[in-house]
């Protein structure tokens, strides 16, 4: 899902059945959303909006699993969704059915500031709610999960008195005037945005007092996880960033980034000097240009750090829509189911941010482990 595809799918008429695998944590996950505007820039992409306004999901441990769990997505978002994709083998209001663990708005659970915040940004044209699997796996082990929404760089963004935003940057970048790094800065931009909105001195939720803001990491895919060094870059709260399967554009000064860092990509893009063994100039360009800026960028990476990949995985393969393309009967290509897909990418995200958050060693990031037999360490 997470590229147009051929939806072999169910016949016409009927529904699959769509849903996130269960939590791991032993905390409930409750999750709520919030409509917050930036007055002091400008939107980049729509003409003449004076003001950046973001939807933003959080997920956190519950006080109760009691409650009704969150919508995915509304049916208009997935009628966008599929239809922008090219997916008609499934009905378009398929993505607001999509069974989901979190409560909504159930009550915050935590001692004050006393939860580590994680700021996950999706992929471009992706809403946030493709990394609900991995923010509810680590609201149940005691997060603050940010999804953040970047918008017009979604297919779409419903907004609560009724608007839906498109992908205008879309638009823009095929003309020309959209660049990866326009995409990547702005980003970086509205991570410093949410970030003052949950730890600033009048928070926009009411229970943000629950987080740590010692204790600040980021998490992204694609466009998202490009954005993850270029937020770092911007803004010393985060202390800790991961990339999934994410070409990076931000330019790390000859000084380096001393901070933490992952990267976690599939294999047939991202293993060092991948590109060495493709015959086409196209293939060339896709895999060099992919592999070539890690390798750059993590020569810069003075702190801890490292470079994994995934046997079998394709792009969706870090995201929720592997998951449901597979349930949906939709073959995206992948070696690798997307509920394993989404094991690894749970195990090793929240053994990263265990480590570096919260103090607690991690033997899964030392070496290879029997566990997860497809994920390898690279050392360029």
């Amino acid at each position: 899902m997470g590229s147009p595809a051929d939806a072999a799918g169910a016949p016409a008429g009927q529904r699959p059945a769509l849903c996130l695998p269960e939590p791991t944590g032993p905390c409930p996950a409750g999750t709520t959303s919030l409509w917050l505007t930036d007055t002091s820039r400008p939107d980049p992409w729509a003409a003449g909006a004076v003001a950046r306004e973001l939807m933003v999901s959080l997920w956190y441990p519950a006080a109760t699993p009691e409650g009704r769990p969150a919508p995915y997505m509304t049916a208009a978002e997935s009628e966008l969704q599929l239809a922008s994709r090219s997916i008609t083998g499934i009905p378009p209001d398929a993505l607001s059915t999509v069974e989901t663990n979190a409560v909504s708005s159930a009550t915050p659970a935590g001692q004050q500031r006393s939860l580590p915040l994680v700021v996950l940004s999706p992929g471009f044209t992706s809403p946030r709610s493709t990394l609900t699997a991995l923010a509810e796996d680590l609201a149940s082990h005691g997060y603050v999960v940010a999804g953040i929404d970047h918008t017009y760089e979604s297919f779409a963004t419903v907004f609560p008195d009724g608007r839906v935003t498109t992908c205008l940057a879309r638009e823009a970048r095929r003309r020309g005037s959209g660049s990866q790094e326009k995409v990547a800065a702005g980003r970086a931009a509205d991570v410093s945005f949410v970030l003052g909105e949950l730890t600033g001195a009048h928070p926009a939720w009411p229970a943000a007092g629950l987080i740590d803001p010692s204790r600040i990491a980021m998490a992204g895919h694609s466009a998202g996880g490009a954005a993850a060094i270029a937020a770092m870059l911007a803004d010393p709260r985060i202390r800790a960033g991961i990339d999934m399967d994410g070409a990076t554009v931000a330019p790390i000064p000859d000084h380096g980034l001393s901070r933490p860092f992952l990267f976690l990509g599939k294999q047939s893009n991202y293993t060092p000097g991948s590109g060495s063994a493709v015959t086409t100039p196209r293939d060339w360009k896709l895999l060099r240009g992919a592999v070539s800026t890690w390798e750059r960028d993590w020569e810069l990476l003075t702190g801890w750090k490292r470079w994994l990949v995934v046997a079998g995985a394709v792009h969706a393969s870090f995201t929720d829509f592997g998951l449901l393309a597979d349930q949906a009967g939709m073959d995206i290509g992948a070696g690798l189911s997307g509920a394993r897909s989404l094991d690894i990418t749970r195990a090793y995200v929240r053994a990263f941010f265990d480590q570096h958050l919260l103090g607690r060693p991690q033997a899964l990031l030392d070496q290879p482990s029997p566990r997860y037999p497809e994920v390898t360490f690279c050392s360029p």
